[in-house]
């Protein structure tokens, strides 16, 4: 994917993603970028939620190419915190400006999901489709799942309170915010919670596929 220049707004556009999936007005910057199709208007404006099932994350540059940001009749650019947030909310790596990594990716899913009989052969469309599945309920809103704190993998998003956290230690998570992680807290591994990252996401962390997260986190 093209290189994209961030465009100084008066009000910051609609364009980064939380771990939700949701679409957020922030001044806070980006380190990844990605896309789900043309979903704005010629008015900068969000008018969908996604146009196609190939949710990605990119890289900001690549082989120079430049773009404005919401141009008409282009996909709308969209920027996440990390890598890890960009899997929460059903983005997974592009096969053009990642391919090293959308191959690391694609190999990992295919393992941690072998109910699936998939191979790395497979068509990516077809894993997309289950990924759209697990990201969005018939009514369009975000698809959670509930499971114990400690079956889940490090880098797992979870609800609690009410907000977004990231699993960090088998124990202990960390709240996300669009400016990086804050406020680190213990939880008992024997704790249902509310997960916000694809089940088969999920499976691909432990499959061995570790994502990008911000320095915040560290």
């Amino acid at each position: 994917m093209p290189q994209t220049i961030h465009t100084i707004q008066i009000h910051p556009l609609q364009n980064r993603v939380d771990p939700f999936g949701q679409l957020i007005r922030t001044t806070a910057r980006g380190v990844w970028m990605g896309n789900r199709g043309l979903i704005h208007n010629e008015h900068q404006q969000i008018i969908r939620p996604f146009r196609l099932k190939g949710w990605i994350t990119c890289v900001l540059e690549f082989k120079g190419r430049h773009r404005e940001v919401m141009t008409p009749n282009q996909y709308t650019e969209l920027f996440f915190l990390d890598e890890a947030t960009a899997f929460s909310a059903g983005h997974r790596p592009c096969a053009e400006c990642r391919r090293a990594d959308f191959n690391r990716f694609k190999a990992a899913w295919v393992q941690g999901n072998s109910l699936y009989v998939y191979n790395v052969k497979t068509p990516i469309g077809e894993i997309d489709e289950i990924m759209q599945r697990e990201r969005i309920n018939p009514n369009g809103s975000k698809f959670t799942y509930n499971e114990r704190l400690g079956n889940l993998p490090e880098c797992s998003f979870i609800e609690h309170n009410g907000k977004p956290y990231m699993i960090r230690q088998p124990n202990r998570v960390i709240h996300w915010t669009p400016f990086g992680y804050t406020d680190s807290i213990k939880l008992p591994l024997t704790m249902e919670v509310n997960v916000l990252t694809p089940k088969s996401i999920v499976n691909t962390y432990r499959a061995g596929y570790f994502p990008h997260i911000h320095e915040s986190a560290r």
